[in-house]
């Protein structure tokens, strides 16, 4: 039978999205259509629902201190999993895949993004297939989150394919994977689609899908123009300019939410050019954010003072930066920066020219640096703009994770946990992690890493508002938005929510057409 719309072709759902993965491998991939379709095809120890609370996966109950999951001291996690998850290709899923995933990340041969919390392990034993301990080198959120799902919870890999293997960072699994997860990759057909199609051994019985359809579509005109041809069903995260097109498309309804996902200016705070905190203050300060958001993004994001989102246990209070050029020229001044006769600051001679960059994706970002250009030039910094695809812009070896940038306008991922070290502490520089704005410093290195390491939400609350206050004294970023994520949807889907932390495909075995 056909769906309600001549259009829905039932039981494939085709969603419109801007990236393709740059791993199938959650372990060497760094941008958010990695999160989501790892979501698809792999099964985690626990999962996140739409608003950031636990889902047993395949473990059978959330370790607590009352369950006897978490040990008194906070240092030993127990977790007993399921036995009825198998892989696609008829093996169990057991124990000792994640004790295969735990060594191959700590393995120095893989060229692992970040080990950030499988550091703070001990030791980690499976007493047998379906138990494992672990002991921890002290208390650790951080740990606990890389049970969960996302960022850098990596989830079991397959150890009867992989255990052989000297290193896994060319392992077949990173492009053509077995899946624990609900859907199993049927094609790859790189820069057009990803299709997939239920994983017959799934623990929680076959997805409702009969097929899923990941179409890349890079530029939002397009998008927006295919969900109007009905050529997709689901366009994520519309892009602003086209959010007041939504509503007149016949058969798609429109749902938003706020999301974990800030944008931000990030500062290279080891260029030298910008290794004064005079300048990045008065880059700060020398931009009317709020004009950027009423006018480029239409108002329709939250603007943001910190990385911790807003609706957290953990946010902080801070005031955003004020609009003040003529205070940013004085901070420019103090730094030893001088008008020259172009009307760019100079310093011994060397006027100060930066770049900014960004993915090509979204017309909106080059909107937004034009603003910003002209916004600096006027308190005599010259910006020029050098965008890249996302597929590099977010590479390992592509201008953030390298360091060859000056300023960046891009967006990040949060996870209901507010533990942020693996973004601002000097320990996490890359290649060691996703510190791409290079900051040393001891307040925050201190500030983070206590907050991560214990359980105690009040203590960890006090740490987070002293390290905020930190970051926003030595300017790594200006904080710009919270995203208010738009949906554009065929009225035929059922089961679809969108999630306010890391993915939307949280819960896809649930998705109908």
């Amino acid at each position: 039978m056909g769906g309600r719309h001549p259009w829905t072709v039932a039981g494939v759902l085709r969603m419109g999205e801007q990236q393709e993965p740059d791993s199938l491998n959650l372990m060497f991939g760094n941008n958010e259509s990695t999160d989501e379709v790892s979501s698809l095809l792999y099964s985690f120890l626990i999962r996140y629902d739409a608003n950031g609370n636990f889902i047993p996966d395949l473990a059978l109950t959330i370790p607590t201190r009352a369950n006897g999951g978490i040990s008194a001291d906070g240092k030993t996690i127990t977790i007993h999993m399921r036995r009825n998850a198998r892989w696609s290709d008829g093996a169990p899923v057991t124990a000792k895949d994640w004790m295969f995933t735990y060594h191959a990340v700590l393995n120095p041969h893989n060229n692992v993004k970040s080990r950030y919390g499988w550091e703070d392990i001990a030791s980690a034993e499976a007493p047998d297939d379906y138990t494992i301990v672990v002991h921890l080198k002290h208390p650790s959120s951080a740990t606990f989150d890389i049970l969960t799902m996302a960022g850098t919870a990596y989830p079991p890999l397959p150890s009867h394919l992989l255990a052989n293997l000297p290193d896994i960072n060319r392992a077949p699994i990173n492009t053509t994977p077995v899946s624990s997860g609900p859907y199993v990759l049927k094609q790859w057909t790189h820069g057009s689609s990803l299709v997939f199609v239920p994983n017959p051994y799934y623990w929680r019985g076959a997805p409702k899908l009969k097929e899923l359809v990941w179409k890349v579509v890079p530029d939002t005109n397009t998008l927006l123009s295919q969900l109007q041809t009905h050529e997709i069903d689901l366009y994520r995260d519309v892009d602003s300019n086209s959010v007041p097109r939504l509503s007149s498309i016949d058969g798609v309804v429109v749902r938003h939410r706020l999301i974990a996902n800030w944008r931000h200016l990030g500062i290279n705070t080891s260029r030298p050019l910008l290794s004064d905190v005079r300048v990045r203050e008065a880059i700060a300060e020398g931009v009317d954010w709020k004009q950027i958001n009423d006018t480029v993004y239409h108002g329709i994001n939250q603007l943001a003072t910190s990385d911790i989102f807003p609706q957290s246990w953990a946010a902080p209070s801070l005031p955003p930066y004020t609009h003040d050029p003529q205070h940013a020229r004085e901070l420019l001044a103090q730094a030893g920066w001088t008008p020259g006769p172009d009307g760019i600051v100079r310093r011994n001679g060397i006027p100060l020219h930066l770049t900014v960059s960004s993915s090509t994706s979204a017309k909106s970002n080059e909107q937004s640096e034009v603003v910003m250009q002209s916004m600096l030039r006027a308190i005599g910094i010259d910006v020029a703009i050098r965008n890249y695809p996302s597929s590099l812009m977010f590479a390992e070896n592509g201008p953030l994770y390298t360091g060859k940038y000056d300023l960046e306008w891009s967006v990040e991922t949060n996870g209901p946990d507010p533990d942020n070290a693996a973004t601002w502490n000097s320990a996490f520089i890359p290649p060691h992690g996703a510190n791409t704005s290079w900051l040393r410093d001891p307040i925050v290195d201190q500030t983070s890493a206590a907050a991560s390491a214990t359980y105690d939400q009040a203590e960890r609350k006090r740490l987070y508002q002293r390290e905020e206050e930190r970051i926003r004294q030595v300017v790594p970023a200006v904080f710009f938005y919270w995203e208010q994520s738009y949906y554009g949807m065929n009225n035929d889907i059922k089961g679809f929510k969108p999630a306010a932390f890391l993915v939307d495909t949280w819960n896809a075995w649930e998705w109908q057409i």
